[in-house]
């Protein structure tokens, strides 16, 4: 065998043993979080133990992942393309009020567009096009993405206080107010219907990112711009696609945030987008852009979802998450940056 075909093999196979240890890594921070949290919860919160260990709990975890995975979902093809998008969290709230407004004027009755319900593509479509506006003001006029989406942020959060008249929208019971319920019917499907969205989600995501033209194209935008560029790729075309993607299942996710209400809240979600940005770091996406996975971020949005739910079973009192978190996100940030200070 020659040695360039060795070294072709060689590099081939470090290159994929790389790869395999950066899609284990947050699988096994995640299970490093639970059993931390296990111990801790044993050692100062005996009684807990068992409610920790509990399906009834492992189940709620899954579920308060849901929008923050779905937000995740999202995130990741924004921050591997290179951008940051602060505006997701108003975006969930906006949409969730639309949603509300929406099941109101269909007078209580989820009225259908094919199988998707009305209120749902209302969502969806403020999201989207939230996310075209951001996409386009930033890919056209050439402003740096965190400070278009800072502005949505703002506006967002505005129109959903301003349509709710800066009240919680209440609305009758409806088949929407089911998808986030820990029980579903039927029992068969033993989780809710927003982590079973949420896994399809998963998968879509993952077969866009890896197997489609599309998804070489948000890797190529977020390892270098310029020679995406020369390389005849639109870039402003495929930046504005892909925040207006993002938007929509923003959208999703404030349906999602409804249905886990029960009624539109324009204040819900409030700094949402910084437990959406830990999760796709801590999965292993490089703020840099041109590195991350859907899957590892939703790992990410798993171990988020650990670390709120064993803060609550420590007794852990709510300043104190917030600093937890922050911490995470700053440790994780750093050790980004020691990771591609080490990259050729």
């Amino acid at each position: 065998m020659s040695e360039s075909r060795l070294a072709d093999r060689t590099g081939g196979s470090g290159a994929r043993h790389k790869g395999l240890m950066a899609a284990l890594l947050p699988v096994a921070g995640l299970f490093f979080v639970f059993l931390l949290l296990l111990i801790l919860i044993a050692a100062f919160v005996p009684e807990n133990v068992e409610h920790y260990l509990a399906l009834k709990n492992i189940k709620t975890i899954l579920k308060q992942a849901v929008i923050v995975g779905i937000g995740a979902l999202a995130m990741t093809m924004i921050i591997v393309s290179g951008g940051i998008d602060l505006s997701a969290g108003s975006l969930v709230a906006l949409a969730a009020v639309v949603c509300a407004h929406t099941v109101n004027w269909c007078d209580g009755d989820v009225f259908y567009l094919g199988f998707i319900p009305v209120p749902v593509l209302a969502a969806i479509a403020v999201g989207a096009f939230a996310g075209l506006l951001n996409g386009a003001v930033s890919a056209r006029l050439g402003i740096a993405p965190f400070i278009v989406t800072l502005g949505m942020m703002m506006i967002a959060r505005g129109l959903a206080e301003g349509l709710a008249n800066e009240e919680i929208v209440r609305t009758p019971d409806n088949v929407l107010k089911t998808l986030m319920m820990r029980n579903p019917e039927p029992g068969w499907l033993i989780f809710s219907y927003g982590v079973w969205i949420n896994i399809l989600l998963l998968a879509g995501m993952m077969v866009l990112m890896r197997y489609t033209v599309f998804g070489r194209y948000i890797y190529a935008l977020g390892a270098n711009e310029q020679a995406a560029r020369y390389s005849g790729i639109n870039v402003t075309v495929n930046r504005v696609l892909i925040f207006t993607i993002a938007g929509a299942m923003f959208g999703l996710a404030g349906v999602m945030s409804y249905a886990d209400i029960g009624d539109g809240d324009p204040t819900t979600a409030i700094a949402l987008e910084l437990d959406i940005i830990a999760a796709v770091v801590i999965g292993g996406a490089s703020l840099a852009g041109g590195r991350g996975t859907p899957a590892g971020s939703m790992i990410g949005a798993l171990i988020i979802s650990v670390l709120y739910n064993g803060c609550v079973m420590l007794r852990v009192d709510d300043w104190v998450q917030k600093v937890l978190i922050g911490s995470i996100i700053i440790a994780a940030v750093w050790i980004d940056g020691i990771r591609n200070r080490r990259t050729p």
